[in-house]
Protein backbone atom coordinates (compact mmCIF):
# COMPACT_ATOMS: atom_id res chain seq x y z
CA UNK A 1 0.00 0.00 0.00
CA UNK A 2 1.47 3.44 -0.91
CA UNK A 3 1.43 5.95 1.32
CA UNK A 4 0.37 9.64 0.97
CA UNK A 5 2.55 12.00 -0.54
CA UNK A 6 3.51 15.39 2.01
CA UNK A 7 1.86 18.21 1.47
CA UNK A 8 4.12 21.22 0.55
CA UNK A 9 4.59 24.91 1.25
CA UNK A 10 3.30 27.43 -1.23
CA UNK A 11 5.36 30.30 -1.20
CA UNK A 12 2.99 32.94 -0.18
CA UNK A 13 3.14 30.24 3.04
CA UNK A 14 -0.16 28.11 2.91
CA UNK A 15 0.22 24.36 2.97
CA UNK A 16 -1.43 23.12 -0.19
CA UNK A 17 -2.30 18.96 -0.22
CA UNK A 18 0.57 17.03 -2.96
CA UNK A 19 -1.19 17.32 -6.31
CA UNK A 20 -2.69 20.69 -6.19
CA UNK A 21 -2.77 24.36 -6.54
CA UNK A 22 -2.67 26.99 -4.20
CA UNK A 23 -5.24 29.91 -4.19
CA UNK A 24 -2.55 32.14 -5.26
CA UNK A 25 -1.38 29.84 -7.99
CA UNK A 26 -4.84 29.21 -9.34
CA UNK A 27 -5.36 33.45 -9.72
CA UNK A 28 -1.88 33.98 -11.14
CA UNK A 29 -2.74 31.18 -13.50
CA UNK A 30 -5.98 33.26 -14.55
CA UNK A 31 -3.95 36.70 -14.86
CA UNK A 32 -1.20 35.10 -16.94
CA UNK A 33 -3.97 33.66 -19.26
CA UNK A 34 -5.95 36.81 -19.44
CA UNK A 35 -3.05 38.79 -20.33
CA UNK A 36 -2.13 36.17 -22.86
CA UNK A 37 -5.62 36.51 -24.41
CA UNK A 38 -5.74 39.75 -24.66
CA UNK A 39 -3.15 39.78 -26.80
CA UNK A 40 -4.17 37.10 -29.62
CA UNK A 41 -6.14 37.52 -32.11
CA UNK A 42 -9.67 36.42 -32.02
CA UNK A 43 -10.70 33.12 -33.73
CA UNK A 44 -11.58 34.81 -37.09
CA UNK A 45 -8.70 36.78 -37.18
CA UNK A 46 -6.98 33.42 -37.33
CA UNK A 47 -8.46 32.26 -40.03
CA UNK A 48 -11.42 30.16 -37.90
CA UNK A 49 -14.02 31.45 -40.50
CA UNK A 50 -17.11 29.87 -42.17
CA UNK A 51 -15.36 28.58 -44.55
CA UNK A 52 -12.94 26.78 -42.26
CA UNK A 53 -16.27 25.51 -40.11
CA UNK A 54 -17.70 24.46 -43.55
CA UNK A 55 -14.26 22.53 -44.54
CA UNK A 56 -13.89 21.34 -41.32
CA UNK A 57 -16.94 19.46 -41.09
CA UNK A 58 -16.35 17.95 -44.65
CA UNK A 59 -13.27 16.57 -42.97
CA UNK A 60 -14.97 15.31 -40.28
CA UNK A 61 -17.44 12.92 -42.33
CA UNK A 62 -14.13 11.32 -43.86
CA UNK A 63 -12.13 11.07 -40.98
CA UNK A 64 -14.74 10.63 -38.00
CA UNK A 65 -12.32 8.83 -35.26
CA UNK A 66 -9.53 10.76 -33.31
CA UNK A 67 -6.17 10.04 -34.51
CA UNK A 68 -5.15 9.87 -30.57
CA UNK A 69 -7.18 7.47 -28.75
CA UNK A 70 -9.84 6.29 -31.07
CA UNK A 71 -13.08 8.00 -30.35
CA UNK A 72 -15.56 10.20 -32.17
CA UNK A 73 -13.63 13.01 -33.35
CA UNK A 74 -15.14 16.63 -33.19
CA UNK A 75 -12.52 19.07 -34.71
CA UNK A 76 -9.71 19.25 -37.19
CA UNK A 77 -6.64 20.14 -35.44
CA UNK A 78 -3.34 21.34 -37.43
CA UNK A 79 -0.84 18.72 -37.00
CA UNK A 80 2.16 21.32 -37.37
CA UNK A 81 0.92 24.86 -35.94
CA UNK A 82 0.58 27.48 -38.61
CA UNK A 83 1.19 30.07 -36.75
CA UNK A 84 -0.58 32.38 -39.16
CA UNK A 85 0.39 30.86 -42.44
CA UNK A 86 -2.27 30.50 -44.89
CA UNK A 87 -0.77 27.97 -46.76
CA UNK A 88 -0.05 25.56 -43.55
CA UNK A 89 -3.75 26.32 -42.37
CA UNK A 90 -5.18 25.30 -45.43
CA UNK A 91 -3.06 22.12 -46.32
CA UNK A 92 -5.36 19.11 -45.54
CA UNK A 93 -2.06 17.29 -45.40
CA UNK A 94 -1.88 18.76 -42.15
CA UNK A 95 -5.37 18.11 -41.00
CA UNK A 96 -6.16 15.50 -38.48
CA UNK A 97 -9.14 14.51 -37.11
CA UNK A 98 -9.25 14.90 -32.93
CA UNK A 99 -11.73 14.36 -29.74
CA UNK A 100 -11.62 17.37 -27.62
CA UNK A 101 -10.23 16.08 -25.20
CA UNK A 102 -7.18 14.99 -26.61
CA UNK A 103 -7.14 18.18 -28.46
CA UNK A 104 -7.37 20.05 -25.27
CA UNK A 105 -4.92 17.81 -22.81
CA UNK A 106 -2.68 15.58 -25.14
CA UNK A 107 -2.10 17.80 -27.85
CA UNK A 108 -1.35 20.89 -26.10
CA UNK A 109 1.26 18.86 -23.41
CA UNK A 110 3.12 17.79 -27.60
CA UNK A 111 3.14 21.58 -28.66
CA UNK A 112 4.64 22.59 -25.06
CA UNK A 113 7.07 19.91 -25.00
CA UNK A 114 7.94 20.57 -28.60
CA UNK A 115 7.86 24.88 -27.67
CA UNK A 116 11.13 23.60 -25.13
CA UNK A 117 12.62 21.55 -27.65
CA UNK A 118 11.71 18.06 -25.61
CA UNK A 119 10.36 14.78 -27.56
CA UNK A 120 6.73 13.75 -26.03
CA UNK A 121 7.17 10.51 -26.64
Amino acid sequence: MSRPRPSKLCTCGSVVPHGTACACQIEAKRQRDRRHDARRPNSGQRGYTGEWRKRSREWLVYHPVCVMCGEQASLVDHIQPHRGDPNLFWAWQNWQSLCSSCHNSRKQRIERAAARGQSHG
